[in-house]
């Protein structure tokens, strides 16, 4: 039921008929996120997120908002590294109105002095808030360590410096640069057809023209820096992690079972050894970060400062035995099922079904069908996830990062030497 073309301005479609739902999500991804920022203009793909929905040459931010309330429809971003989406879902039937209220808002905003000027203060107050939150601001402190004077290694949200010097001249130029109609995928998933969504598409952004003109960034150096941050909280918060592979590596799905194994729910090893066994964090999980050119695999827990010691041995522990191959048949069977389960169950939505394929084309250009995902998380044997383990999790490449009422030059037990 996948179906792409390119219309002749260079916009990218992709779509997914669902004839069994009521419902059409509508996407339009922008191949630019922070990942594209410089220091001056650092948060900026985030603050033309939000003057999207201030207002346009035909209707204002009011209008917006009560026109697709009318309908029962919800319109909403986000901002990513790589990637910007601005998306709509609506009853089938009002297919139109969503593209037309999404054209509008991408190509005739009117970034009205006024409006930037008050929703500068609104995404500094968003900043303040993040900066209250440990548990959040830790991952930003960890990304600043491993890639140190790169893009990818900065927030999304940006620093109040930069924020405070946003005009209209440089929202202007960054649109300019990357809001072209080559470098913009949009997706639909739904009771649609696809001649439907092109013929419409074509009719709302057929006169959006221009080419990208900002080069594709170059990948970051990963820097193995073990730091702490003193600073008053009830917890210390740390990330411990290494490089991985790529979105697109052919290693990708070897990553996600291995993640899933390691940190990836709640029966996973970490969650149960530091959680269930021993009670010493309440938050413990690992994640990847895969991008177009490189990737993280990383630990989290938040603990209270007597067991910092304790809890980076543990996760050490863990990842030793698996190292050692203490990997059962069994238990990777149970985590390709479960990680199965977790996909086709994600996908009961348009919404969801939307989100895959546009960030999916968005990011690599191509689109993997549930089958061959499946049939790529079947291959997965134990021995790819013991070189793969072998592969990243080496002492002198492990990146360490915490947050909390620790000593900023005393690194816990396990990483000292």
């Amino acid at each position: 039921m996948y179906q792409k073309s390119t219309l002749p301005n260079g916009i990218r479609v992709v779509t997914e008929a669902i004839p069994y739902v009521k419902s059409v999500t509508v996407g339009v991804w922008v191949g630019t996120g922070s990942r594209n920022e410089e220091d001056h203009n650092h948060g900026i793909s985030h603050f033309i997120e939000h003057l999207m929905f201030k207002g346009t040459e035909k209707r204002s931010a009011k209008d917006i908002a009560e026109t697709v309330d009318a309908v029962g429809g919800q319109l909403n971003a986000f901002t990513a590294k790589e990637y910007t989406c601005y998306y709509i879902k609506v009853l089938d039937n009002h297919l139109e109105l969503a593209l037309d209220i999404l054209s509008d808002m991408m190509l005739v905003s009117r970034y009205a002095p006024e409006d930037i000027a008050r929703e500068r203060e609104v995404v500094l107050e968003e900043v303040n808030m993040y900066e209250d939150s440990p548990d959040e601001l830790v991952h930003d402190f960890y990304l600043d360590n491993v890639w140190p004077h790169h893009p990818l290694g900065r927030n999304i949200l940006g620093t109040t410096e930069a924020i405070g010097r946003f005009d209209r001249g440089l929202v202007c130029e960054y649109y300019d640069n990357f809001y072209r109609p080559d470098n913009v995928v949009i997706a639909a998933a739904g009771n649609l057809t696809h001649g439907r969504v092109e013929e419409l598409i074509g009719r709302f952004f057929g006169g959006f023209g221009g080419h990208r003109r900002a080069p594709a960034p170059k990948p970051p150096a990963l820097q193995a820096t073990r730091r702490i941050h003193a600073r008053d909280s009830e917890q210390v918060h740390f990330c411990l992690g290494t490089a991985s592979v790529p979105q697109d590596s052919p290693d990708i799905y070897v990553a996600h079972v291995l993640n899933n194994i390691l940190g990836g729910g709640i029966s996973s090893r970490l969650f149960q050894s530091i959680r269930e066994e021993r009670g010493l964090a309440y938050s413990i999980y690992s994640y990847l970060s895969n991008y177009s050119d490189c990737g993280l695999f990383t630990i989290y827990a938040g603990t209270r400062p007597a067991n910092l010691d304790q809890v980076v041995e543990l996760v050490l522990k863990e990842v030793e035995q698996l190292k050692n191959g203490d990997l059962t048949i069994a238990e990777v069977n149970k985590t390709k099922e479960q990680l199965k389960g977790n996909l086709l169950l994600g996908l009961e939505s348009s919404s969801s079904r939307m989100s895959r394929l546009g960030k999916m084309e968005i990011t690599m250009g191509k689109y993997t069908t549930l089958d061959e995902v499946v049939a790529k998380i079947e291959r997965v044997s134990p021995a790819d996830l013991q070189k793969m383990m072998d592969d990243i999790f080496v002492a002198d490449k492990l990146s360490f990062t915490a947050l909390g009422p620790v000593k900023d030059d005393v690194l816990p037990k396990g990483l000292r030497g």
